[in-house]
């Protein structure tokens, strides 16, 4: 999952940074239109001789669960429209209207329609509402996203939308562990996937360089694994309270985002380790550890204070996770001796469903017989993946050399490693989840997830620069039907919605694959 070999950005990629050097100049603003949103919906059909303009006398119709979704409405028109935009029950005109009825389009599915007398958006769930909400945002110019009233007019393009996700989990994974990211960060990094219906943010809360979530029945894990001297050189230091993580998992809710929190086992447990020396199998406490190396440590499989140590963990993660995941990793146990791994994960992978829980885990928990019941993460591009075809699991497809978001664009670009290969926009794009693996049919993929590891990340703007824009590539392979995958015209939608980074101060990187609009 983690590779030790650290890429070092070169003064000369440095020097093109500071100097402004770039893509050469992109074409001026394009149009909204409802075939330029991000990711493609499965059906458009415009009519250029329909819109709808968004007017002071605007109303938003809504009511009954209906009703936080128009509140996220308004709040994203209201600054840059100034107009009052209020939420009322009926209005017989100048609306956009949220109803919630079957659509026959799933949980997540909607129908919008712009006609000239208002909008109309339709779902079955308030999911599929807030879908709908965000491709009706892309609609209107990226001045929308100004925090101040902008003096112009507001036209939406006519014509209908129908549109339903191709996998119903769509994920982006954050790591805590290596570089601890404040909530606020994370409020922010969710604020901006929700944007293209991603639905899950995995978040990695524990490995050798730090433990980064409150477990009160073992509280030295965060009392010294989340001290500060913790994380990769020793920078990063940090932790979730229980009342952090609740409000996390509430804010991402709000934003139809379900939290799916991962404790590493067996191996990547240095920091557990250093804090309880009888996780190991002497009961000597190791080292603290700031390097970015893998793969050396191992719970003890032979130790019942072992699966006291998991139960516990588990229980308590499950207890402030409404949501149905919990992620176990499994990866890179090379000191846990294969007899032991499969012990550890047949004892250890029943307790996430004894806890309410369905247990997800890195490609490696496949060996287990247990694994046929939990869901795997495929990561290891270069692994045999035999045992992962003969599980019979549901596949998360995460393939490193095109979703890992912590590799570089290239040799040149700033933060980042390379062990995967360089990960330019188009590599990120240019596959399909439903074919990847041989012997894992499209009926087996469950999702589509795109990791970012912290080993050389510090602040938001690094987080920013290396997932944005690749993850708008793989959030349209999770969400738009396999017909709709077309590079050229990804490319230019991507192209068009640059601006609307710029005025929302996304650190993006303009990639020299896409002319960026201005």
């Amino acid at each position: 999952m983690r590779h030790p070999r650290l890429a070092v950005s070169s003064l000369l990629a440095l020097t093109l940074l500071v100097s402004g050097a770039s893509a050469a100049p992109g074409p001026g603003p394009v149009p909204a239109s409802l075939s330029g949103v991000l990711p493609a919906p499965a059906q458009a059909i415009p009519d250029r001789h329909t819109t709808f303009p968004l007017s002071r006398d605007t109303a938003i119709v809504a009511a009954g669960a209906s009703t936080p979704v128009a509140e996220r409405l308004a709040e994203a028109f209201r600054p840059a429209t100034g107009f009052p935009l209020p939420i009322v029950p009926s209005a017989s005109g100048n609306a956009i209207t949220l109803v919630l009825a079957d659509t026959g389009l799933g949980d997540e599915g909607y129908r919008l329609d712009v006609r000239a007398d208002g909008i109309e958006v339709r779902a079955t769930r308030p999911a599929g509402l807030f879908a709908g909400v965000q491709t009706l945002r892309q609609l209107l110019p990226a001045e929308i996203e100004s925090t101040t009233v902008q003096k112009r007019d507001w036209v939406f393009p006519g014509g209908q939308i129908v549109d339903r996700p191709r996998y119903a989990y769509r994920g982006a994974m954050l790591d805590l562990a290596r570089h601890f990211h404040e909530p606020a960060e994370i409020r922010r990094y969710i604020d901006q996937i929700s944007r293209f219906k991603i639905n899950h943010l995995h978040l990695h809360l524990s490995d050798d360089q730090g433990w980064r979530i409150r477990i009160d029945s073992w509280p030295r894990l965060t009392d010294i694994g989340g001290a500060k001297g913790t994380g990769v050189r020793g920078i990063g230091g940090g932790y979730l309270t229980k009342n952090d993580y609740r409000a996390l998992v509430r804010y991402a809710a709000d934003r139809f985002v379900t939290i799916v929190p991962e404790i590493d086992m067996p191996g990547h447990v240095n920091a557990a380790q250093v804090a309880y020396p009888e996780l190991t199998c002497d009961g000597m406490a190791p080292r603290p550890r700031i390097d970015i190396r893998v793969g050396y440590s191992s719970l003890c499989a032979g130790k019942e204070v072992t699966y006291r140590f998991a139960e516990d963990v588990i229980r308590e993660l499950a207890e402030m996770t409404p949501g149905p995941y919990l992620h176990i990793g499994g990866d890179e146990a090379h000191s846990t001796p294969h007899a032991d791994y499969l012990r550890f994960v047949e004892r250890v992978l029943p307790l996430v469903a004894k806890y309410g829980k369905t247990a997800i885990g890195w490609q490696e928990i496949a060996q287990a017989g247990a694994a046929r019941d939990a869901v795997v993460q495929h990561w290891n591009h270069e692994w045999d993946t035999g045992p992962l075809v003969a599980s019979g699991a549901p596949v998360l497809m995460s393939p490193a050399n095109r979703t890992y978001l912590d590799m570089q664009y290239d040799l040149l670009t700033p933060g980042g490693l390379h062990w995967a290969g360089t990960i330019e926009v188009r590599a990120a794009y240019d596959w399909d989840p439903g074919r990847l693996l041989s012997g894992v049919p499209e009926e087996r993929v469950f999702g589509v997830e795109a990791p970012l590891w912290s080993e050389t990340l510090r602040d938001l703007a690094d987080i920013e620069f290396l997932a944005f824009p690749r993850l708008v590539a793989l959030a349209e392979l999770g969400w738009s039907p396999r017909a709709t995958h077309d590079w050229p015209s990804f490319r230019a939608r991507l192209g068009a919605y640059g601006p609307r980074w710029t005025r929302l101060g996304v650190r993006f990187y303009r990639s020299p694959q896409v002319r960026w609009s201005s």
